[in-house]
């Protein structure tokens, strides 16, 4: 199986940081974007190398690993890559620490519930997990070379961990996830709203102790980038481009949701920069209404956050003749020195 070089695929160095990844990421997911690349399978398939790069190199726990993986590649693949779990004490030769054997569960041993998986490479699979819209799903068991006294000890009830990678869109309406738990399967809901790195714990959901009883199930939610979008709690921040005849004239332009398009009244003479403000268009609030001291209804929290759309105005491609032209016509039109409150005194 061929090493993945993530960092050459996004073009950083090594060394970059988690705000360096994130925009490198969002410029090649916006020039790769299948919306803008119909047709185009090349393209597809770097948007797809982008979005996976993103998920390992943006995350500090898989971007260890991943580092470690690098340095140890040709010892891990003799190791025999896939074939059981992960020994990250051991791996690579670093000393000490607790073992603890991990038993991987496939997408196929969920009964093809996990999620569709057609998005990520067979080596970020077999190495992270099942990727895009599934679950990442460990059983983390007792640590290994620990032996039970007498055979007839209690083992605690071990604990059930798992990843779930939701899209923006989910967050924005809800969803669910199903996994297969200790010959179960359960119906893990993930509500509207929720945030990044949330943990949603199902007590008694997780793999039974030596005396039957169940541990608790705990899932990690990690909302994937959408390159549309700036998440600000539950307000969502787009740009939203627009020629230079819409800003002075004004105009109805449609503006991307995550749950679909709406249309957008720009006013005339809107200046570039300019945030626009659309109530109830950003994602749903985890937060109930609040209340004043003593009980009593104060003024509600919105159900939903806003939409915040920043104006782009991109101008008209001319040759100088006709530049000079809408140059001179512009200046017909005196207008307030835009530097005035800069000026040096």
């Amino acid at each position: 199986m061929e090493y993945r070089d993530y960092y050459q695929v996004l073009g950083v160095p090594r060394s970059a940081t988690r705000a360096e990844v994130k925009k490198a990421y969002r410029r090649l997911a916006r020039e790769l974007h299948p919306d803008r690349n119909p047709g185009d399978s090349a393209a597809e398939k770097r948007f797809k190398e982008a979005n996976e790069a993103h998920a390992v190199l943006s995350d500090p726990e898989k971007r260890k690993h991943y580092d470690e993986l690098g340095a140890n590649w040709q010892a891990y693949q003799q190791t025999g890559f896939g074939s059981g779990g992960t020994d990250w004490a051991g791996f690579g030769g670093a000393p000490g620490g607790m073992r603890w054997e991990v038993h991987r569960v496939s997408p196929d041993e969920m009964g093809g519930q996990a999620g569709d998986v057609g998005g990520f490479s067979d080596f970020f699979r077999a190495f992270f997990g099942s990727g895009s819209g599934g679950f990442d799903f460990d059983t983390l068991t007792r640590p290994a070379g620990s032996a039970r006294r007498g055979g007839a000890a209690r083992t605690p009830a071990p604990t059930a961990a798992g990843t779930a990678e939701v899209t923006l869109t989910e967050v924005a309406r809800g969803t669910v996830r199903m996994v297969s738990v200790d010959g179960r399967r359960i119906q893990v809901t993930i509500p509207a709203g929720v945030a990044d790195d949330a943990r949603i714990r199902l007590r008694g959901a997780g793999v039974r102790g030596s005396d039957g009883v169940a541990g608790d199930l705990l899932i990690t939610v990690r909302v994937l980038p959408d390159p549309r979008f700036e998440r600000r709690g539950a307000d969502l921040v787009t740009e939203l481009p627009i020629t230079l005849a819409e800003a002075l004239l004004g105009a109805e332009v449609p503006v991307p949701t995550p749950t679909g398009s709406v249309k957008l009244r720009v006013r005339p003479g809107t200046h570039n920069g300019q945030e626009i403000h659309l109530a109830g268009r950003g994602l749903p609030r985890r937060a109930g209404p609040a209340t004043k001291a003593g009980g009593t209804a104060a003024t509600a929290v919105p159900a939903r956050g806003d939409l915040v759309v920043r104006v782009l105005v991109v101008l008209p491609e001319l040759d100088d003749a006709s530049r000079a032209e809408l140059a001179e016509a512009l200046a017909k039109h005196p207008q307030p020195d835009p530097r005035a409150d800069r000026k040096v005194h």
